[in-house]
């Protein structure tokens, strides 16, 4: 694949990620467990691939500047900031609650995905976001 076009598959992987975390969030809600279980190692599967290939990019390209002035770089760096924090932790939330339920630890599972799950979708959106107002917008 083309350099180039690692951006916009990092984009879609993220997209991918939110979509089958929220499928995931309305399986469990219903009690379909073998759904909710598929549905969550498919987010943990396309959020790894995300992170694979954004390291490989970022190695191989380095630093995209932002485009944008004014109130445009301020919007920009708010989300490109919380989402930058808030990614870090996410792995470590995520295997966490992994490691729970491998336990049998379904309460505590329980527990954990409601705090992790919220984060998880936000860093995930907020990646595409992020895509989007670097890549694709035009600022004047």
């Amino acid at each position: 694949m083309p350099l180039e076009q690692m951006p916009s598959l990092n984009a879609a992987l993220n997209a991918s990620s939110f979509f089958f975390l929220l499928l995931g969030y309305f399986l469990i809600r219903q009690r379909a467990i073998t759904g909710h279980t598929i549905s969550m190692l498919a987010a943990c599967t396309s959020s790894t691939i995300f992170l694979a290939c954004y390291l490989y990019y970022h190695y191989h390209h380095g630093t995209t500047r932002f485009p944008g002035h004014g109130w445009t770089r301020w919007l920009y760096f708010s989300i490109l900031i919380s989402h930058t924090i808030l990614a870090v932790i996410v792995p470590p939330m995520a295997i966490r609650t992994l490691y729970l339920i491998l336990r049998g630890r379904v309460d505590k599972h329980a527990a954990m995905g409601r705090r992790t799950l919220p984060i998880w979708l936000y860093v995930s959106i907020t990646g595409v976001i992020v895509y989007w107002m670097l890549y694709r917008m035009t600022w004047n």
